[in-house]
């Protein structure tokens, strides 16, 4: 697996700071100019085509300047022009998986670093948008901070206009998007433009939907494969605003949800099981089915332990055996109804038979893992796994390598 960001040591000085990864294939089948490309050399001494790089990647087998342009090493390179214009900066990977073709990296000199925007084959790939958020969720596993980070607009469209025209599916998240206003709509449009059959999903909390014309500038974009994931913990105000730690949150979502609805966005709801939301599991999943009957998804998700849930680990830890008498109704009164239902970051072993089948291989696999209990687990391939930085006190009871029988009755 490719480290998400990794050292390196750069001689030169960047023209640009994000970059795509090519090699001569997946050159010749971007439309990236060279100057926004970061050529990979196979070995240290490999040729490279005499154009303008952006940057000239190399791995740890040598010095970076032992990468030679075509017209040092007098070879012909089918489609390009002799010229010695190659780029002056090279860029010397400490890890050969640092970078691989396709990618989106940006350089990070001052730190002797590279850090991958977008990687080409991963099972998620999110732009981040904002440190901001209108929300303090007890749980949350990016703590906001109140910072000026619009420039973050910009960001994200050199990022799109990087990306493989086939990328298969791309996140936004943060902090909370819908704080960039017209900004985010901007992304959107340019998404939709370069990336017009590649599904995008927007984490938000809702609430700016219900209280600005937000709504109606998102639907006026019209993107084909656009869905937001908006967080609902509970079918009463008091749970949901206890939980985000905001008053009158509970009202502003739901308003937003319902404007959401009207101009035809596509509506996912998030429900992470804590302990102060799972004994309304039941009563959310009547409430949803009653008035969010718009909802394309419903996802119930396990507690990641980062950020502000390593401080409330108390009040929000629950077990999911604990858990799945409520969640098990829940999950089936929904699906019961027509509706679409997943478990997102709960292992097989530990779900009751008749879940694991709702159950999604859902942590990006730059941050999963498996503990040495899944060693010779039948399910191993299609389970979630854990969080690369799960610790001993937020691991569940129960977890076990599961059989092929048990693999099979699922």
């Amino acid at each position: 697996m490719q480290p998400h960001d990794a050292p390196a040591s750069f001689e030169g000085a960047p023209t640009h700071r994000l970059l795509k990864v090519v090699d001569g294939l997946s050159f010749a089948l971007s439309d990236a100019p060279p100057e926004r490309c970061a050529w990979l050399a196979s070995k240290p001494d490999s040729a490279v085509p005499d154009l303008p790089w952006g940057a000239v990647l190399s791995g740890p087998g040598g010095p970076a300047d032992a990468v030679v342009s075509a017209r040092e090493a007098d070879v012909d390179v089918p489609g390009t022009r002799r010229r010695n214009t190659g780029s002056s900066l090279r860029v010397r990977l400490a890890h050969a998986a640092a970078a691989a073709p396709g990618d989106v990296i940006e350089l990070l000199p001052q730190r002797g670093r590279i850090r991958t925007r977008y990687r080409r084959g991963a099972n998620a790939n999110t732009l981040f948008a904002t440190e901001r958020c209108n929300s303090y969720c007890l749980m949350c596993s990016q703590p906001p901070r109140q910072v000026d980070d619009d420039w973050r607009v910009q960001d994200m469209l050199k990022v799109v206009a990087l990306l493989d025209r086939h990328t298969p599916e791309l996140g936004i998240s943060g902090g909370e998007p819908t704080l960039l206003g017209d900004g985010l709509v901007e992304v959107l449009r340019a998404c939709r433009d370069r990336l017009p059959d590649t599904p995008i999903h927007v984490l938000s909390n809702g609430r700016l939907f219900g209280t600005t014309g937000l709504a109606a500038a998102v639907g006026a974009v019209k993107h084909p494969h656009l869905t937001w994931g908006v967080p609902l913990y509970a079918d009463v105000a008091s749970v949901h605003d206890y939980v985000v730690q905001s008053a009158g949150a509970f009202e502003e979502t739901m308003r937003g949800l319902l404007l959401m609805a009207s101009h035809g966005l596509s509506i996912e709801i998030r429900v992470v099981l804590t302990a102060p939301t799972v004994a309304r599991l039941p009563a959310l999943a009547e409430f949803l089915y009653r008035h969010v009957p718009s909802a394309v998804h419903v996802a119930f998700m396990g507690l990641e332990p980062i950020g502000f849930a390593l401080a409330n680990r108390d009040p929000l830890w629950i077990d999911p055996d604990d858990m799945k008498g409520p969640l098990t109704q829940a999950v089936h009164h929904l699906a019961n109804r027509g509706m679409t239902v997943s478990l997102y970051n709960l292992p097989l072993c530990v779900l009751p038979s008749e879940l694991r089948p709702f159950a999604r291989r859902s942590i990006s696999d730059w941050k999963q893992r498996y503990l040495d209990a899944c060693a010779g687990c039948a399910a191993r391939s299609a389970c979630a796994g854990f969080f690369e930085w799960v610790k001993p006190g937020w691991l569940p009871r129960g977890i076990r390598p599961l059989n092929e029988t048990e693999v099979v009755e699922a």
